[in-house]
């Protein structure tokens, strides 16, 4: 009974308020099958937030075309233009007989068509407006990995070679149709009539690729296209006289999904992460009104720190964490129907440079994710994230070097979505962050 006294003594004195609730029946081993313990938890050990800011993050083969931009309250001036080369499966006009067929066609139109994924942020109640233009540099990556990033760029002709607003319905409508410029079809055309264009070599040297870019008169959305079902689609004709013309068309498609990427910037200017320091290091929640950040696409994420935590085995000679629990909250107002939650958090390991080492896993090996509870009360104070941790504080409080392991919260579709979020930290007024420990001491 004295070392019990003596255990909670020590919890309380380095925790300041841990209490000795009840936290049920643990077990810690096969050694211990037999005992059944009252567990001390522990619910004040200090939790540090701060916001970092990848270096990059790869948008290459991602399976979508992310078109669009929009001014977020809290983060800025979201942008994201869409790269890709085009290629076929035919480089022909329909000949059924001899060469001197060709004469008779005759170019139509063409159209880019962009299939709805059915994803979106923002305010698809207001008219977005992008930009077609052709690349002048071949979508060739400037990287030993291969891939293109968020931050990557290729060069494009000013012109516009087809303009487009329209009311984003990204659920309710199947795809968008955008005339293109006649010159630029017609063009294309012709190459390919007169045998100038025969195969894939020939055709990207012609058409290196396209670039849709959103305009800047007017910012509300972000829309998610179908990389595999978009494509440019050129209409032509066969003339016969006294005959009615025959319809054909050729398809120019995203063939090679390495080849397309979506580059999203973020305009920080104004915010409270606007002087977000370099990849390696952190902007502490105290600069920023006890807050975290973490937005997709742009590289925003969110580092969680356990400085004291180690302090924990000194409690007794013989103890161990059995469970833990890391309870994250939206600031309230942050989110909206325009700014939805998502429903998890995609939780990483990472050093104190922000260099990621693996998933969070639990004891059994399994990825751990932050599970959203959407349950609210009047006031919301139920709505937040849970964090299995212990596995990782057991690991953490044990560990024989000197270095510490950090949390990196992201969302999931890092790589494809601009989805964001805004978490309290522990000293919040009205969001904080709750970190509750089950001690065992045996």
């Amino acid at each position: 009974m004295r070392k019990l006294l003596f255990v909670l003594f020590i919890a309380f004195t380095l925790f300041s308020c841990g209490t000795d609730t009840d936290a049920g029946e643990f077990v810690v081993g096969s050694d211990y099958l037999a005992l059944n313990n009252k567990v001390v938890m522990i619910d004040t050990v200090t939790v540090e937030m701060s916001t970092i800011n990848f270096d990059s993050l790869v948008t290459s083969n991602q399976s979508r075309i992310l078109v669009g931009n929009y001014d977020d309250p809290i983060f800025g001036k979201v942008k994201s233009s869409s790269y890709f080369q085009l290629s076929s499966s035919n480089y022909a006009l329909n000949n059924e007989g001899s060469d001197t067929e060709n004469v008779n066609y005759v170019f139509d139109s063409i159209s880019m068509v962009l299939k709805y994924d059915n994803y979106f942020y923002g305010d698809t109640t207001k008219i977005q407006t992008f930009n077609i233009h052709r690349l002048t540099q071949k979508v060739k990556p400037n990287t030993d990995s291969g891939s293109f990033y968020n931050n990557s760029s290729l060069s494009y002709d000013e012109e516009s070679l087809g303009t487009f607003s329209y009311k984003p319905r990204p659920v309710g409508k199947d795809s968008i149709n955008i005339k293109m410029s006649n010159a630029f079809g017609e063009a294309l055309f012709q190459k390919i009539k007169k045998r100038d264009i025969t195969d894939f070599d020939t055709f990207t040297e012609y058409l290196k690729g396209l670039v849709i870019v959103p305009s800047s008169s007017n910012s509300s959305s972000v829309i998610g296209f179908n990389t595999s079902k978009s494509l440019v689609r050129m209409y032509y004709s066969k003339y016969q006289a006294g005959v009615d013309e025959v319809p054909f068309v050729i398809d120019f498609s995203i063939l090679d999904a390495t080849k397309q990427f979506n580059s999203i910037s973020l305009d920080k200017t104004g915010t409270l992460i606007q002087n977000l320091p370099i990849s390696s290091s952190k902007l502490s929640s105290t600069a920023t009104n006890g807050q975290g950040f973490i937005q997709s696409g742009t590289g925003v994420a969110c580092r969680i720190d356990f400085p004291n935590l180690r302090q924990l085995k000194y409690i007794s000679d013989n103890g161990a964490i059995v469970d833990a629990q890391l309870i994250l909250k939206p600031v309230n107002n942050s989110y909206s129907e325009k700014y939805p939650l998502a429903d998890s958090l995609k939780i990483y390991v990472g050093d104190n440079l922000n260099r990621i080492s693996s998933s969070l896993l639990n004891s059994a090996g399994a990825q751990v994710y932050g599970i959203l509870n959407k349950k609210s009360d009047e006031f919301n104070e139920n709505i937040g994230y849970t964090i299995p941790l212990g596995n990782f504080l057991q690991k953490e409080m044990l560990r024989a070097s000197d270095s510490k392991s950090s949390l990196i919260l992201t969302l999931p579709g890092i790589s494809k979505t601009v989805n964001r979020i805004v978490l309290g930290d522990q000293k919040h007024l009205n969001n904080k962050i709750q970190l509750k420990i089950y001690y065992i001491s045996y």
